[in-house]
Parts: structure tokens; sequence; C-alpha cells
């Protein structure tokens, strides 16, 4: 079922609910700029065999209002639109899975509103704390000296986008996949593709928005509360993730009270198919462990 909601005044976003509606909720959230279609349909699938499974676009994609151009925001209101998706459905309480600035999303729940959540699945994406990550040996490593960005995504990211028309953009958007999946499994263009043509047709245009690299990150910090975490969270570690490397994700699960961490082979910061099984595995491990 498909829905839009009011999240903020003159904030519409588009959501889409899949499964049984008494299951336990679950709510996913893409990374920067990608609409909520981006998440496969075989793990959105997999996971509302068991879930009510949510999804929805951010503001600046898909079918949601796209203010930034107009009236900036902050990325911490990107979290406010969660827990706005949540009230207006109704759910008291949900699972959520984020994935890349997504997770940083729900690792903003987990530090501001852990009584809305039934557990919490970050993906690909990097602790919001000061901590520094303790190594095997004991030894600490500072944040600031932690993997940075591999140069071919940087590099990517510096290409200006252009006006191609839409086989343009899915090309060039595959490409971006391409990079960001990482090197240890094959690459399934074919896929790929199809998401993007999927995600330009849901959207009604080709056009991408850089508005979640501009606004305003400042605040995000939550170093104290997530050492103080008590709600069940799973660290997804992305071997071949080339934006945010190991050990970001061991890091992480440092950073956050009581998290688990499990390793998905060949994974990079993206989800072909090869990825999707083992994720929907671990993820509805987790979920049903803490639905208990």
């Amino acid at each position: 079922m498909q829905q839009f909601i009011d999240a903020a005044p003159g904030i519409r976003l588009w959501t889409e609910q899949r499964g049984a509606r008494d299951a336990a909720p679950l709510l996913l959230i893409m990374g920067a700029r990608a609409s909520g279609v981006a998440w496969p349909e075989p793990l959105v699938d997999a996971l509302a065999a068991h879930h009510r499974v949510i999804r929805y676009d951010h503001r600046d994609t898909g079918r949601s209002t796209w203010p930034f151009e107009e009236r900036p925001y902050r990325i911490p209101d990107l979290a406010d639109d969660a827990i706005a998706v949540l009230d207006h459905l109704g759910i008291d309480r949900a699972h959520v899975v984020g994935m890349s600035l997504g997770g940083m999303l729900a690792q903003l729940l987990l530090a501001d509103h852990p009584d809305r959540l039934l557990s919490a699945t970050l993906i690909s994406t990097s602790a919001l704390s000061s901590t520094p990550y303790t190594r095997p040996d004991g030894s600490t490593v500072p944040v600031a000296e932690l993997p940075g960005i591999a140069p071919e995504v940087l590099e990517l990211w510096a290409r200006p986008a252009g006006e191609h028309g839409p086989a343009a953009e899915a090309a060039r958007q595959v490409e971006h996949w391409r990079v960001l999946a990482g090197d240890r499994l094959p690459f399934d263009t074919g896929f790929f593709r199809a998401l993007e043509q999927r995600v330009i047709e849901h959207t009604g245009h080709h056009r991408t928005s850089t508005a979640h690299g501009r606004a305003n990150h400042d605040g995000m910090l939550r170093t104290d509360r997530l050492a103080r975490n008590a709600v069940p969270a799973l660290v997804i570690c992305a071997p071949a993730d080339p934006v945010f490397p190991p050990p970001h994700p061991q890091h992480l699960a440092q950073c956050v009270r009581g998290a688990s961490l499990v390793e998905i082979p060949g994974m990079g910061h993206a989800l072909p198919p090869a990825v999707l099984d083992p994720l929907a595995t671990a993820i509805l491990r987790h979920t049903g462990a803490a639905t208990g």
C-alpha cells in the first residue's frame, strides 16, 4: 500500500507498506540521495514475509517534496521525518534498518528516540561518536585517523552530473553502483540498470538532487547516548565497502553499547543480488531475537 504523509509544514513524503498489518513493523531508511525504491525488491519481500515493512522517499528524492533549494534543512531533520512516518502510520515502536546516511539517521533515532525502536540494524555507515577505535591488540586509533573514502569514489562524486537524458543518467548511476559495490563480487550490470530504471519511473524524472550533501551536518555526534544504548543493535560489516571500509563497522559496534557485528562476505557499499539472502537472514535473526 502506498500513501503520502505530511512530515512537516510543506513536506510530504511518499511511503509504501508491505507485509501483514499485524506483524512487527520494520522501517527501512535509505542512504543519501536515494529513493526508498532503491531497496531491492527481493530484500523487501524477504523482510515482508515476517514484518510489516515500511519504506519511504527522503526529502529531495523520489515522489517526496523536493524543498532544499528554497528551504534548506539539516540532516537531523531527516531523522525527524522517520519519526513522522511512524507517527502518521500509528506505529509506536519499530525495528529500523538504515544504510549509509540511513544508518546515521538510525543512530540518531537510537540516541534521541530509543523508546520508538524495537531494534536497529546499521549497514555500511560510520559511528556518530568521537570515541577512538580500539584495535584487537588494545591500541587505539583516533576517529580522524580511520580510513577515508576511496579515491575512485571521491573522483566519481566530484564529476558534475550534467544533463544527459534518462538513459545516460541511468548509465551514470550504474557506473556509480559499480564503484560503490567494491571489487570482491562480480558486478551485475543488468540488476543495477533495472534498479535505476525503476527509480526513474517511480520518481517521474531522471534528475538527482545534491541536497543531502549540502545540508547542514552539524550537531550529529551522539557519543554519550550511543555509549548508554539499551536498544538491540546490529552492525553489518561490509568488508569491500569503499566509503566506510573496515574498521569503521568494528568501531561502530564498539561505540553503540551492546551492538553485535555480522560480516556479509564480499559486500561493498551496495546491495547486489549476492548479498541479499545473507543480509536478510542476518536482519531477521536480529529482529526475531529482539521481538522475542
